[in-house]
């Protein structure tokens, strides 16, 4: 059994950490994108707190072939219009520090 929270966008962010993995390990497939992939950030970041946090953002191609991303302009967990125009989550583990633009980080792609 795996609960999910009530927020939409919280649902959709443990969906894409917990459920689709667990999904995929009971029907024997083999892990689809269980590790992320690293792009540059293409904006400075804040320090994190204490819990890892999954920023919805876009991403661009780069010029040296990874790619950028950028948080939504809102991380508010109720809001569902800023998750629509993302296609990834920026992974911020906890206690990270800031990060300056062009910094390596590790996204996970919202393709399913």
């Amino acid at each position: 059994m795996l609960g999910l929270p009530g927020n939409p966008v919280s649902s959709l962010v443990c969906s894409r950490v917990f459920l689709i993995p667990l999904l995929r390990a009971l029907l024997g497939q083999p892990p689809h994108d269980a590790r992320p992939l690293q792009a540059r950030a293409g904006a400075a970041l804040e320090a994190n707190g204490p819990r890892q946090h999954y920023m919805r953002a876009t991403t661009i191609a780069g010029p040296d072939g990874l790619a950028v991303v950028t948080p939504v302009r809102s991380q508010d967990s109720s809001l569902l219009a800023p998750l629509a125009e993302a296609d990834c989550l920026l992974v911020r583990p906890s206690s990270a520090p800031a990060a300056p633009q062009g910094t390596l980080v590790p996204i996970l792609p919202l393709d399913f």
